[in-house]
């Protein structure tokens, strides 16, 4: 059955899907990805698609920005169409020592939203990433001798403006990047009982205003795209 966000038909989505924030995106990599491609979802051109990867079934789905969406779609995907596996595949500022096109696995996700408190009591949550999905993509990287970091990440709800003394707090921390919805995609995770993951590309550098040119985005988030593919295929795939 259908729900407000998505159009899909029962079947229509795999149980594993990616869930990059911009639809664009989304369509970009079920052509570039994916075989017998079917579209799925267009309502609030929020598009989604199905297909196969080596033979794997698997859905990419635009989440839109910000936890509140994303924590919607990933809600709706668990609870109406089964879905079992989540990863998010976007970019996010770097933070310290990281360079623009670094691939970064988040581990957890830190935040100064409100969503997790809400729906844990007014308590803080430890937004974690899914161990099995986390060692996957690690053993992964390592076989293809692909770098990847794994760090703390930052969701933020404040894209412009926020905590002036933002950047020396995530410095003090550790926290390597900063993007709009890894912790809660986390938390619908926990309490929905599925696995979740966000695999993040490196576009801009928030201490050194430096920026990823178009084509050197295209080329990191396809990297960073057929990794995560890669990672989620049955062993011995």
């Amino acid at each position: 059955m259908s729900t407000p966000h998505l159009d899909a038909r029962p079947g229509d989505i795999a149980d594993t899907v990616l869930l990059p924030g911009d639809p664009l995106r989304a369509r970009h990599i079920a052509r570039e990805f994916l075989d017998g491609v079917v579209e799925v979802n267009t309502r609030r051109n929020m598009l989604g698609y199905s297909g196969r990867y080596r033979g794997m079934r698997v859905s990419v789905i635009g989440s839109g920005m910000g936890i509140p969406s994303c924590a919607i779609y990933a809600t709706e995907l668990a609870r109406v169409f089964g879905v079992r596996r989540i990863v998010r595949v976007g970019t996010c500022g770097g933070v310290g020592d990281v360079a623009l096109g670094d691939l970064l696995l988040a581990q957890a996700a830190s935040t100064d939203s409100n969503f997790n408190r809400l729906q844990f009591g007014g308590h803080e949550l430890a937004a974690c990433a899914d161990f099995g999905l986390m060692r996957a993509a690690v053993d992964t990287a390592a076989a293809q001798r692909v770098e990847l970091r794994v760090a703390g990440v930052f969701s933020t709800d404040c894209f412009h403006g926020g905590d002036p003394q933002l950047l020396a707090r995530l410095l003090a921390h550790r926290i390597r990047g900063v993007e709009m919805e890894s912790a809660g995609l986390y938390g619908v995770a926990m309490r929905e009982g599925f696995q979740a993951l966000s695999v993040l590309t490196v576009s801009d550098h928030l201490q050194h205003d430096a920026h990823m040119p178009p084509t050197q985005r295209e080329q990191g988030l396809a990297r960073m795209t057929a990794l995560v593919l890669d990672s989620l295929l049955p062993a011995g795939s």
